[in-house]
């Protein structure tokens, strides 16, 4: 299906703006369609939240919002693959549909256990000296 020139236009980003509004669009998108990345917002709310209660330095911050930013960006390339994938597949089974959907899981989850780690690196300290230490 070839598309005339007029109707290219809307599909194409020619602003920065243009651009910005479908970068938003996919983050929303993004939000609302994958339950994965709301689960990803609240445990990023609780991890700024004990960062506010911690008084985190600027370089433990720097490390909070690099898990929070790659967990979700990794999460939005997964929901990427899945969706062109089933695209390319029409939904039906093929082993090298599996492999790619099941090595875009593979990095969520290598970035979320990297997060966790730094989780506990900046806060565990702090929860063991707030329950153990205080008087």
């Amino acid at each position: 299906m070839d598309l005339h020139e007029n109707d290219r236009k809307k599909y194409k980003n020619e602003t920065f703006l243009g651009s910005f509004e479908f970068a938003l669009t996919g983050i929303k998108t993004a939000f609302n369609d994958e339950k994965n990345i709301r689960k990803h917002m609240a445990f990023s709310a609780l991890a700024i939240f004990f960062g506010l209660f911690f008084h985190l330095s600027v370089s433990e911050w720097l490390w909070i919002f690099l898990s929070i930013f790659l967990v979700v960006i990794m999460e939005i390339l997964n929901s990427v693959v899945e969706n062109i994938v089933d695209l390319a597949t029409n939904y039906h089974y093929h082993f090298l549909a599996k492999k790619a959907k099941d090595m875009a899981a593979g990095a969520v989850l290598l970035v979320a256990i990297f997060s966790v780690i730094v989780g506990f690196m900046i806060f565990g300290p702090k929860i063991w000296r707030l329950i153990f230490l205080k008087s």
